[in-house]
């Protein structure tokens, strides 16, 4: 076994040890006497003497691993065995993993260092979702390494056994805990990420390569890859067989080549018309569709079985052939591409291969531009599998109103307005409906700006129905994560963007001071496909590689576009110029061989201006973006965006931190460094609390989307976890039930949910409050709304609330407004209503909020006599363990005491005559609350509330100005609260303890 490095003085053990291997570096030895024949003589006799007698916790293993470094005296123990296998075995793997590696050191020191450093047992505890930077690294110490970076540290991991493999997984499992952070609706819907219990290496395998899978063949991210065959594809117009793989997934059958050929194949099996075995000597399936196409595989591995899979699948499949009716336009590349149908096949199922992109790079017909961009997108899978989808949401999203209508209606004019299409009410009408239906369908992304122009583009080309569908692919498949609050998606490919600059444009990179030039140019390019800023009859050009090619189109588009500026750009001072430079590019370039009438063409009202740029064919320009960077790969552009990912969403995460802790620390007195902690600790509980229980709705109360406050709420059983971590009060016996009305206190909101500004200021006045703020602050614990009668339905447990009670009483509906205002706070609130965000409303609130003055303490209501024993009792428990318990209970005795002599005195001012009777006048205030609106939701609290008016007239009640002038001629009571907390203590507790805290409770 391997053993912490302790320091051996070796002349002192030779007698007892016997070196058996040596090396420069190690030392390989046995015990004397140990393995001999005659038990080593009389030394061996001692010696074996010697350890007999010692106990069981004493004794030595027979054989030992020794490290020295030349010139040396001291020796270090760093491994032990109980035989010579074992021994022997780690012997072995220091010669291949570590002997290795200290030749390249220095010093003696950084040899002895590096060696305690692999054999010492270090352990770190890293979480997903704070990582900002994982990749793979080599340098001359580590030859393979894998470094990540989380809280600005860097920590570099080497010595695997499979980095590659590693390396993948963590790459999948940071991704995953980041997409969290924006992305709720998949975890909720994902049974497998719902419970991390279920969450596998060959799990995550699985899906890694069905998201690869789904992503390469544009098929919907519902399939699932079920098989690979390594087979061969006959080519009936190249007449030869391709090597490749066959993929199939339930259902599609897809081929995509490997011997540089490009030849790729999708087979929906809803035009499969047959599955037949073909030539048995080499394995052969023949696979027939609709359209009269046979696809022939050879060397199959397991055909014959997998005949049987597919016929089975095909008998359960069936749908109607979608046929799209065309008419000839462009009749030279009209007859192009049917030549390539008649050679490659028509349909889903048509071969695509070099030469189809030859014929997308120089434009697609308008009369097949629809067709195609379904096809390659793989819009046309999903329109298949949903007849009448679309028709459905129409009618159900038909008069909705809510913020991304509002916003839908407000840009629906600004859609390429100067296109005839979109200057009728016809073509505004099916903007307006298919940009609905979206939103409707996906209310977390609802409707952004760009949406409107790169639909409009696309209802110029397809059926209503098939823009719809179209929109879907490219929001949820294509650009994924582009179009929501945030751009996390078009952000991240940005940052892909600037680091291809860094690799094919490095001059430029030179020159440009600041990178983020580039991202602030080049977001219109990546939000509308070029739209924005290209000539229409230019920009449908873009979009037809790009639904062939994906995100690389645009990538290389981009790099084309500035290596064709970069002269014009180095000479730039600033980047104004620089964005000049790249406008009047864009103004010039034309597409000559465009069927749009003149009125039409964005293009042609340059041609009569003056312009220092020569006119650019858009033809010319994609293809030599192909040329160029054509061997930027997939796969490539996928692992960039899977490390650029990370870094954008933990700047994002860093950005809402910021603005959090910056409007809160206008309101506490916490230094910010414990401001930041505390934030930490809050966001940490929220996302241990959504993941530790398996059976928990995943990040309910996270939404990206509302302001930065709101982002992160916690629910009551959260915050009592970290009141028991945090409070100064938490050694308090009714802890459970003070954590509740502090809750209850808090949620203005009545949605039983409190954010990080609420979380902190209650803090805030329990470490750094004034005497008379913490005193109103448990005055206003013990009344309503924050007061609730507390029993827990276990007397065993005492004063400690299951998770079910404490959520059951932090629901009870008990206000100081009345019912007839609930429906004023509805209306008033931003969030509630008709699910339509109210952004006056919110302006109200938080100009309300500034205006808010410091609450008088004459507004508070009285205190009645069940309130008050329950104050007292609260009181009693603060005070426990105390130094000067003794002295504040009997200091509690005599407030308690004088406040009675203070009421009764009172009370026979009032009614002289009649002693028994006057409470009335006195108890007038609590009598009140009732008739304000204060209620119980349960039945019990309802006929407590009756047996107490029956009462009423018998109870006392106190002020909080009775109380407070009581407590403060007790110079105990004044002691123990303005005693100062140390919350960095409680601090450092709380982060070892988070974890702890979730089994205990």
């Amino acid at each position: 076994m391997w053993l912490k490095p302790e320091e051996v003085l070796l002349k002192n053990a030779l007698k007892l040890w016997v070196q058996e291997r040596s090396n420069q570096y190690f030392v390989l030895q046995r015990r004397r006497g140990y393995g001999e024949e005659g038990g080593g003589g009389l030394a061996g006799l001692l010696v074996g003497t010697l350890d007999a007698v010692l106990d069981s916790t004493s004794k030595v293993a027979p054989f030992r691993i020794l490290h020295q470094t030349p010139d040396s005296q001291v020796y270090w123990s760093i491994a032990c065995g109980s035989s010579r296998e074992e021994i022997t075995e780690h012997w072995d793997w220091l010669e291949h993993n570590v002997m290795k590696t200290l030749s390249v050191f220095d010093s003696n020191e950084d040899i002895t260092s590096f060696v305690q450093g692999k054999i010492r047992v270090i352990k770190l505890i890293i979480s997903w979702d704070e990582i900002s930077k994982l990749e793979k690294t080599s340098n001359v110490i580590l030859t393979e390494s894998i470094h990540v970076c989380s809280h600005g540290e860097d920590h570099y991991f080497s010595m695997f056994l499979h980095i590659s493999e590693t390396f993948l997984l963590m790459e999948q499992l940071a991704n995953y805990a980041v997409r969290r952070l924006f992305d709720k609706e998949t975890f909720e819907n994902d049974p497998v990420l719902h419970d991390p219990l279920q969450i596998t290496k060959r799990g995550l395998e699985s899906r890694a390569h069905s998201e690869q899978f789904s992503a390469f063949f544009r098929l919907p991210k519902e399939e699932t890859l079920k098989e690979v065959h390594e087979c061969f594809l006959w080519v009936p117009f190249s007449h030869y067989n391709t090597h490749g793989k066959m993929c199939i997934s339930e259902n599609y059958i897809c081929f995509a080549s490997q011997d540089g050929s490009l030849c790729s194949v999708i087979i929906p099996l809803r035009e499969v018309t047959g599955v037949d075995k073909a030539d048995p000597a080499n394995r052969g399936v023949s696979i027939s569709t609709k359209g009269k196409t046979a696809f022939r595989f050879t060397e199959v591995r397991d055909f014959e079985q997998l005949v049987a899979k597919l016929r089975m699948k095909c008998s359960a499949t069936s749908s109607p052939q979608h046929v799209i009716n065309t008419e000839l336009k462009e009749k030279m590349k009209e007859q192009s591409w049917n030549i390539l149908f008649v050679e490659r096949g028509h349909g889903v199922s048509m071969f695509r291969t070099k030469k189809t992109r030859d014929l997308v790079v120089r434009g697609i017909p308008e009369a097949l531009r629809g067709e195609l961009w379904l096809l390659f997108s793989g819009a046309v899978n999903d329109m298949a599998s949903n007849p009448g989808y679309y028709t459905e949401l129409v009618e159900k999203s038909l008069g909705t109103c809510t913020l991304a209508t509002d916003e839908i209606e407000r840009d629906l004019r600004r859609s390429l307005p100067e296109h005839p299409a979109f200057q009728s009410d016809t073509g505004i009408s099916a903007l307006r409906r298919v940009l609905t239906a979206y939103a409707y369908r996906n209310p977390q992304i609802g409707y952004c700006q760009a949406m409107n122009i790169l639909t409009s583009v696309l209802l110029l080309y397809a059926k209503e129905e098939e823009a719809f569908w179209l929109l879907v692919a490219v929001c949820e498949r294509m650009l994924p994560d582009y179009f929501n609050r945030r751009i996390i998606g078009a952000l991240v490919d940005q940052a892909v963007f600037e680091e291809l600059i860094r690799v094919h444009l490095p001059q430029l990179t030179d020159h440009m001071t600041d990178m983020t030039f580039f991202s602030s140019v080049s977001l219109s390019w990546f939000l509308t496909l070029f739209i924005s800023v290209l000539p229409i009859e230019s920009a449908v050009n873009v979009v037809d590689c790009f639904f062939y090619d994906g995100i690389k189109a645009i990538l290389q588009l981009g790099l084309a576009v500035l290596e064709y500026n970069m002269e014009k750009l180095l000479t730039c001072k600033d980047d104004a110029e620089a964005v000049t430079v790249l406008n009047r590019f864009f103004e010039s370039v034309t597409n000559k061989d465009s069927p749009l009438p003149p009125a039409v063409q964005q293009g042609s009202n340059l041609s009569d201006t003056k312009s220092d740029h020569p006119k650019v064919d858009i033809t010319d320009l994609i293809r030599e973006s192909n040329e160029r960077y054509g061997d930027i790969r997939y796969e490539d552009v996928e692992s960039m965006r899977c490390r650029n990912r990370l870094y954008v969403i933990q700047t994002l995460e860093a950005t809402t931190k910021q603005n959090v802790l910056r409007v809160v620390a206008q309101d506490v007195k916490f230094s910010p460094s414990d401001l930041e902690e505390l934030y930490e600790l809050f966001k940490k509980e929220h996302f241990l609390s959504c993941y530790w229980n398996v059976n928990s709705p995943v990040l309910q109360h996270h939404d990206a989307s509302l302001p930065y406050l709101d982002q992160y709420r916690i629910d009551c059983q959260q915050f009592r976890i970290l009141c028991h971590l945090l409070s100064p009060w938490s050694h308090c016996a009714n802890r459970d039930s003070l954590a509740l009305w502090t809750f209850r206190l808090m949620d203005e909101s009545s949605d039983c949910l409190i954010n990080f500004k609420q979380f902190a200021c209650v803090l805030d006045t329990m470490y750094n409050g004034s005497f008379t703020d913490k005193l109103k602050l448990l005055f206003k614990l013990h009344i309503p709304p924050a007061f609730t009668e507390v029993e827990s339905l276990s007397p065993s447990k005492g004063g400690d609330l299951s998770k079910e009670e404490l959520i059951h009483f932090s629901q009870l509906s008990v206000s100081p407004v009345g019912d007839s205002l609930e429906s004023d706070s509805l209306k008033s609130s931003p969030e509630k209503g008709k699910g339509k965000v109210d952004i006056q409303a919110y302006l109200k609130q938080w100009q309300d909020e500034l205006l808010k003055k410091e609450e008088n303490i004459k507004d508070l209501p009285r205190m009645n006599q069940s309130q008050f024993i329950q104050f007292s009792k609260t009181l009693y428990n603060l005070f426990h363990g105390d130094p000067e318990e003794e002295l504040l209970y009997r200091a509690i005795a005599v407030v308690t005491s004088l406040l009675l002599k203070m009421e009764e005195a009172g009370r026979r001012l009032q009614s002289p005559t009649s002693p028994v009777k006057s409470p009335v006048a006195i108890v007038e205030v609590p009598a009140e609350i009732p008739r304000k609106g204060e209620e119980e939701s349960s039945s019990e609290q309802t006929e407590g509330s009756r047996a107490q008016g029956l009462r009423r007239n018998h109870e006392w009640s106190f002020a909080f100005e009775q109380i407070l002038a009581s407590l403060l001629n007790e110079p105990a009571f004044v002691r123990f609260f303005e005693k100062p907390h140390d919350i960095k203590v409680k601090i450092e507790s709380a982060k070892n303890l988070q974890f702890k805290a979730r089994i205990s409770v």
